[in-house]
């Protein structure tokens, strides 16, 4: 029967259609009751999440909803209801209004919902780490897929508190996701590493935006999603998916990059990826994660540097 399936599995992915067999796989899962989480994560480590099912599975593992399916409806209606006295206390505090760019709504009621939002919030929403929390609530638009607008208002706002739980843990390691980025890279390509550390880019570069904004704005909205199934998994090992993003990125753009002369140009370059090399990178990357190898690599770095 391993056999059987083992070819079955390598037939699918030689002929494009992998995703038949995972799709499959996760209809299983979703039929145990109540859901097994750990479960359901491994397969998102594993696997590219089907687009019909990722806000489903995504809204499960964020715990916006609960593993009990049974308890779901009442819980969705309960955050239907606070959804709406956020967005209704914000309002009255005149702090948002109806010409409000819906993912700076969604990140003033994510400060209010946790008591840290301030008088004059636009200025709060200036920091470093907000914006980078506003570039994945713009693209999260581009990745949920709800027919109903109002479910898909509701459906956003709760996945993106539940993501950004994971952003403020990925904030406090930028510095070793930095790190490891220089480190991988070198031994990727060090004729690529000197280039940049001749033209005074290597460090230059925003590491810290790319982290903390999971590549939303740098990876194309129909790509980043496969990246974002490992980031909500919650588990610290999945956050170094980050870092093979970064080198990956950097390495599949070397021709061009290597004729860059300053970080300016570097950044030019970065910032203007085409749909189909966003799809290249992030199953270059996903595949570099997955190596034993190079993953050990990465872990090694972070315990040493812990």
């Amino acid at each position: 029967m391993t056999d059987e399936r083992n070819f079955r599995s390598s037939y699918y992915e030689k002929v494009g259609f992998r995703s038949v067999e995972e799709k499959k796989s996760l209809e299983i899962l979703l039929k145990e009751r109540p859901f097994d989480k750990a479960k359901l994560k491994q397969f998102c480590l594993r696997f590219t999440v089907p687009a019909m099912y990722r806000n489903f599975l995504w809204k499960v593992l964020l715990d916006v909803t609960p593993v009990y399916m049974e308890s779901h409806e009442f819980i969705m209606a309960q955050r239907r209801k606070e959804f709406q006295d956020l967005q209704r206390a914000l309002k009255v505090a005149k702090i948002i209004d109806d010409y409000t760019k819906p993912h700076l709504v969604f990140l003033a009621m994510w400060l209010l919902r946790k008591r840290r939002a301030k008088v004059d919030v636009t200025i709060q929403l200036e920091s470093s780490l907000h914006r980078a929390m506003s570039k994945i609530a713009e693209t999260l638009w581009n990745v949920i897929d709800v027919e109903s607008e109002q479910e898909k208002l509701v459906d956003m706002y709760w996945i993106l508190s539940g993501f950004f739980v994971q952003v403020e843990k990925v904030q406090k390691e930028v510095g070793k996701l930095q790190e490891c980025t220089y480190a991988l890279l070198e031994r990727e390509d060090a004729e690529l590493y000197k280039h940049f550390v001749n033209i005074n880019a290597l460090h230059n570069l925003p590491y810290d935006t790319w982290f903390c904004s999971c590549f939303a704005g740098v990876i194309c909205d129909g790509s980043i999603a496969k990246i974002w199934d490992k980031i909500i998994v919650s588990n610290f090992s999945a956050y170094r998916i980050l870092v093979f993003v970064a080198v990956v990125t950097l390495t599949t753009l070397r021709r061009l990059l290597l004729r860059c002369e300053s970080t300016d140009n570097v950044l030019d370059t970065v910032n203007n990826i085409t749909e189909e090399t966003s799809e290249v990178i992030v199953n270059k990357a996903i595949e570099s994660m997955q190596q034993s190898g190079t993953t050990q690599q990465v872990d090694m770095y972070f315990t040493k540097h812990s």
